[in-house]
């Protein structure tokens, strides 16, 4: 019996326990916290995904269950150094262990070399998709070799005039003094 699955109610216990994959590919306007890093842009882009339970010592007392994530995507996001649109490829592979509720997945994911969420029946694998998605993105996107060159430097011919043309203070002092040698 094959049973459907929903990445937005996602079971991920009987997911786990059938082995299930899903996967998917929507535009990125679906996404609203990875178009606002992209001020708008890219909407039609599309995020790719993929996702595959498992069930760890399916004969012991308390099995684990894993699930394995892999995203990727084209983010249209600005150069930090050109300030012009620059495209990011983001891509995650990770695998994610659950255990029973919050407490004990907060208790474990700091020990724990894989990430440990809580078990839930209507887990939203969308979310869990932009949100890796979201933590790839890098601090400071910019291009290998920016399009044009950066400009370093002002050019602003007033300010260099505004000096020249400025007393010296102490200049103005001395015309001050009256009649001392």
């Amino acid at each position: 019996m094959s049973k459907e699955f929903a990445a937005r109610r996602l079971d991920v216990k009987a997911f786990a326990e059938a082995a299930g994959t899903l996967r998917g590919e929507e535009p990125l306007r679906e996404y609203r916290r990875l178009m606002a890093e992209t001020q708008e842009r890219g909407a039609v882009s599309p995020v790719s995904w993929s996702a595959s339970g498992e069930l760890r010592n399916p004969q012991h007392l308390h099995p684990e269950i894993w699930l394995h994530l892999q995203a990727q995507a084209v983010l249209p996001l600005t150069c930090q150094r050109c300030l012009a649109p620059v495209d990011i490829p983001i891509a995650v592979d990770r695998s994610f262990r659950f255990v029973p509720d919050e407490g004990m997945a907060a208790a474990q994911d700091e020990d724990a070399e894989e990430d440990v969420l809580a078990l839930s029946r209507s887990f939203d694998l969308l979310e869990l998709v932009e949100d890796e998605l979201l933590m790839e993105l890098p601090l400071a996107p910019r291009h290998e070799a920016c399009p044009e060159p950066v400009q370093m430097s002002v050019a602003d011919q007033d300010f260099d005039e505004g000096e020249t043309q400025r007393e010296n203070p102490f200049a103005q002092l001395g015309k001050l003094k009256t009649g001392k040698p």
